[in-house]
């Protein structure tokens, strides 16, 4: 009788568990992020850039039901990268190059997993709003790297995983748009991350 009531029970933890993911939800939370990224033209012939480590700070919702759910978020990002120019006078210049950006990410995914516990697929697209940029000296006096646009966008994708109310997340996220007034000078940002969040409700 006791093996019967057990299987019982875990026959329905598990329906409830699937049901719950069918019925819409709301989350919301915190999140921060370490990035490595790096800054490259589409030729890669005139400018080398190295990976650098940045961060991310913000938050995210989440709205869902029938196992997809939307993710928008909203964090600041610093972003930076080391620099290597080919100078048209000779030699190579090296200076480092950074951004900070407030950055809009507007996901869909979906979640396996049952309860507390469960594996995330999300992609979608980044809107990047540039509010500072420091650029080495060394490369503004051989070329126009002053010269960058306010508005970027990428698209991004990963893995998840929720633990109760903890998160984590690894991403790559791919530069769109040339990052330069100058369309001889094209210049995207790549980069990966890897996060850690929190529901609060």
């Amino acid at each position: 009788m006791k093996k019967y009531l057990i299987i019982a029970f875990l026959v329905s933890s598990t329906i409830l568990a699937a049901n719950a993911q069918l019925m819409p939800t709301f989350q919301l939370g915190l999140k921060g992020a370490l990035n490595f990224s790096t800054l490259r033209t589409d030729d890669g012939n005139w400018l080398d850039g190295s990976t650098r480590t940045g961060y991310q700070a913000g938050i995210w919702a989440r709205i869902g039901g029938a196992g997809v759910h939307f993710q928008p978020e909203l964090y600041f990002t610093g972003k930076s990268s080391k620099a290597e120019f080919d100078n048209p006078e000779g030699g190579n210049v090296t200076a480092n190059v950074t951004f900070t950006s407030l950055d809009l990410p507007l996901l869909l995914g979906t979640r396996i997993g049952l309860g507390p516990l469960g594996v995330r697929v999300q992609a979608g697209p980044v809107v990047s709003f540039v509010v500072d940029e420091g650029i080495g000296q060394a490369l503004q006096d051989v070329t126009d790297f002053n010269s960058y646009k306010s508005q970027a966008w990428a698209v991004t994708g990963g893995l998840g995983v929720d633990i109760s109310k903890f998160r984590a997340d690894l991403r790559y996220e791919h530069g769109l748009s040339n990052l330069s007034e100058n369309s001889n000078r094209s210049q995207k940002i790549n980069l990966w991350s890897l996060g850690v969040g929190y529901r609060l409700f």
